[in-house]
């Protein structure tokens, strides 16, 4: 048996990269929904902008998890 070392390396380099990045991204929109909490100094204000970020946020996470998925049926 012979096994493909760089191949192997390469293949761990990519998920750990990739599994960061849906982390990552993942935390961004968690806290994007943790700025719609009203504070208790009543510092009104729109925080839509931070509801739409968390919310693509997770369309992307769901997108990549979609396309994983795929790689791995198809």
């Amino acid at each position: 048996m012979n096994i493909d070392w760089a191949a192997l390396a390469s293949v761990f380099g990519v998920s750990l990269v990739i599994t960061v990045a849906l982390v990552g991204l993942f935390t961004l929109g968690i806290l994007g929904l943790a700025k719609q909490v009203p504070t208790a100094q009543g510092g009104g204000g729109s925080h839509a902008p931070a509801r739409v970020g968390a919310y693509a946020c997770f369309g992307l996470c769901a997108a990549a998890v979609a396309y994983g998925i795929y790689l791995i049926v198809a």
